[in-house]
């Protein structure tokens, strides 16, 4: 499922608390996109025909919460990057960060952690 910049702004919204109506998710959104409610709207129904959320009827309104999961998300699209630039492999992506220096002391800590855990599990 191919859900865009701004459609990711919406779910964010919506895996953080849930079931909400449309003024809700623009007013968590708040200022930092500027957009308009109608704006909000054509998101929902974006990510609505795209089966990535569910709308349930509240009276006048509609209420709506995520069907996908936020880490069944970020694997697929971490995935999908990682194929696309790295041929699968997650050592030249690393690479490509720490040549451009933007890898902290604390990202360097904890990678050097989770390769030790991956070394203890295998």
């Amino acid at each position: 499922m191919q859900i865009s910049e701004a459609e990711s702004v919406v779910m964010d919204v919506l895996w953080r608390e849930n079931p909400l109506a449309a003024e809700d998710v623009a007013e968590a959104i708040g200022n930092s996109q500027a957009w308009e409610l109608s704006t909000v709207k054509t998101l929902l129904n974006r990510l609505l025909k795209k089966e990535a959320i569910a709308a349930i009827k509240d009276g006048r309104r509609y209420l709506y919460r995520p069907l996908i999961e936020r880490a069944d998300y970020v694997h697929a699209e971490s995935k999908s990057l990682i194929d696309r630039l790295f041929d699968g492999r997650v050592a030249p992506l690393v690479a490509h960060f720490s040549a451009q220096r933007r890898l902290s002391k604390n990202d360097v800590a904890e990678l050097k952690r989770l390769l030790e855990e991956l070394d203890d599990e295998h």
